[in-house]
């Protein structure tokens, strides 16, 4: 399968990254096809020397069925080459490892404590929906009297007062 991917280059704690479309079999730094683009991650965004790409070649291999990887797909999204890729999820990815161990055997130890709250909502929810059931006689009994114009009236607000009541 042919990949849009980074190829690393530069020296040890200074990267530079060439754009490459490659066999996704190949190494990493190793044999590519083509290279399309640079990506120079040491400079600010602003900078127009930070990321440099010859757009009719990614659409190119693109249309040939390439992949982006998710590093390149931002890029090249930011660049308005392909739509921008959804923003991954991931809000463990600050938390150092010892807390997010903690985290994990909490949260085994959890879903039994939320087993007994789960089958608890339905009896919740149940009486919510008995509500309206009570409310609908209420609501004929003063059609059936709507001669009387003021009586309804009185009787209506006391009505509509009671299910608030009843749903605190």
């Amino acid at each position: 399968m042919l990949k849009l991917r980074l190829s690393r280059g530069g020296t040890k704690k200074r990267p530079v990254y060439k754009v490459v479309v490659a066999d996704s079999r190949f190494a990493r730094d190793g044999r590519f096809i083509e290279k399309v683009g640079f990506f120079n991650p040491l400079l600010p965004k602003e900078k127009k020397e930070r990321v440099g790409l010859e757009a009719e070649r990614i659409k190119y291999w693109l249309g040939q069925g390439a992949q982006p990887t998710t590093r390149v797909a931002r890029i090249l999204g930011e660049n308005e080459l392909m739509p921008m890729p959804a923003n991954g999820n991931n809000p463990n990815k600050a938390v150092p490892k010892k807390e997010r161990n903690k985290k994990e055997e909490d949260n085994k130890e959890a879903p039994k404590a939320e087993a007994a709250p789960a089958a608890e909502a339905p009896k919740e929810e149940a009486p919510k929906a008995e509500a309206p059931k009570e409310e609908a006689p209420k609501e004929e009994a003063p059609k059936a009297e709507a001669p009387k114009e003021e009586a309804p009236k009185a009787e209506a607000a006391p009505a509509a007062e009671a299910p608030a009541e009843e749903k605190k």
